[in-house]
């Protein structure tokens, strides 16, 4: 009994990595729980949603005209509140079955976000049955903690993390941001890159999901050793009918060639933003890479050539947010400088 009572209690904290695209939630004690897309299959008669995470993104581009998948977030912000605070609402209650309590939570945000932003997604979290208030962290020091690295030490420690709407950049030290880029480039950018280039050079249009399977087995930033071909479906554009093409990394690559390079700048620029001596920690400590983009082809080796930084891709880096983030929650105390809380605006 004393255990499961210790569960509940222990239980009650999450924290939350509401990503554009997937959320992943993390209970204390447990772990992650939690790590579905951030996508939501709405009836547009009644606004009632009919599925939400995976069940619904597997409806993206094949819904008929009633149903709608909507991803509540764009660029890492809520594009649509209402949506964004049902999904929130649905996934809290699937971990967290006993409505009574409010849990105390912890929810990322990018660190290019506004005030304004920032607010809604803090409403978004109380609306959805957080305890007040909820804390936010900012997404390059969760990703840090999480990718493990020291940030309560007063050295340099560069995090790039590449997720679905946004890319940032940060120097951290003392369990602060010194030095920071928020650029709105990520997986999405990315997928969407293909869909114009395919579009452009063979008149064929793809869905979304098409897209990001072309990115995950031909996507690269660097010339690869053994270049690959494959064939993906779309519409054709002018007959309107189903065709297959044929496209090679080398065409890829050349298609993705403009978010990556606006990764690449940013990583530069924050660098350049960087005091000397951190900098110099940097140069040996090297550059990690977290998120979904860090698993992109050749990434690691077109930023070691531009920056000439050591570069390393953290241990999971698709949980690395979620894992900070909940990190937080474990070591409450000596975390607390690093989240910011509603009280605070």
């Amino acid at each position: 009994m004393s255990d499961n009572l210790l569960a509940n209690v222990m239980g009650r904290d999450m924290a939350v990595d509401l990503g554009t695209a997937n959320t992943l939630i993390y209970v204390r004690g447990r772990g992650i729980v939690l790590n579905e897309p951030s996508v939501v299959a709405v009836n547009i008669k009644d606004g009632r949603p009919v599925a939400v995470g995976s069940e619904a993104k597997r409806m993206l581009g094949r819904t008929p005209s009633h149903i709608q998948a909507i991803r509540p977030l764009k660029d890492g912000v809520i594009a649509d509140f209402e949506i964004c605070e049902k999904m929130l609402r649905y996934f809290i209650h699937k971990v967290h079955q006993r409505r009574w309590v409010k849990p105390r939570m912890v929810i990322c945000v990018p660190s290019g976000i506004t005030g304004v932003e920032q607010r809604a997604v803090q409403e978004a979290a109380e609306y959805a049955g957080a305890r007040k208030p909820a804390y936010i962290i900012e997404e390059p020091m969760a990703a840090a903690i999480g990718a493990g690295l020291p940030v309560q030490e007063p050295t340099g420690n560069m995090i790039v993390d590449i997720g679905g709407g946004t890319t940032e950049v940060a120097v951290i030290s003392l369990g602060g941001i010194v030095a920071s880029q928020s650029v709105r480039v990520g997986g999405d950018e990315l997928d969407d890159a293909i869909v114009q280039f395919i579009k452009k050079e063979y008149s064929v249009a793809l869905g979304e999901r098409t897209a990001e399977e072309v990115k995950i087995t031909l996507g690269s930033a660097w010339p690869l050793e053994e270049e690959l071909t494959a064939e993906i479906r779309g519409r054709d554009l002018v007959t309107g009918l189903p065709k297959t093409i044929l496209t090679s990394t080398n065409e890829i690559r050349e298609a993705l060639e403009e978010p990556v390079s606006s990764i690449v700048d940013a990583v530069k620029v924050t660098l350049d933003k960087t005091p000397p001596e951190l900098a110099a920690d940097i140069m040996e400590q090297g550059i990690v890479l977290t998120g979904g983009g860090a698993l992109l082809l050749g990434l690691t080796e077109r930023l070691q050539a531009e920056t000439g930084m050591p570069i390393a891709v953290a241990n999971d880096p698709l949980q690395s947010v979620a894992v900070g983030s909940g990190q937080s929650l474990e070591e409450f105390e000596a975390l607390k400088g690093v989240l910011f809380s509603s009280s605070q605006h």
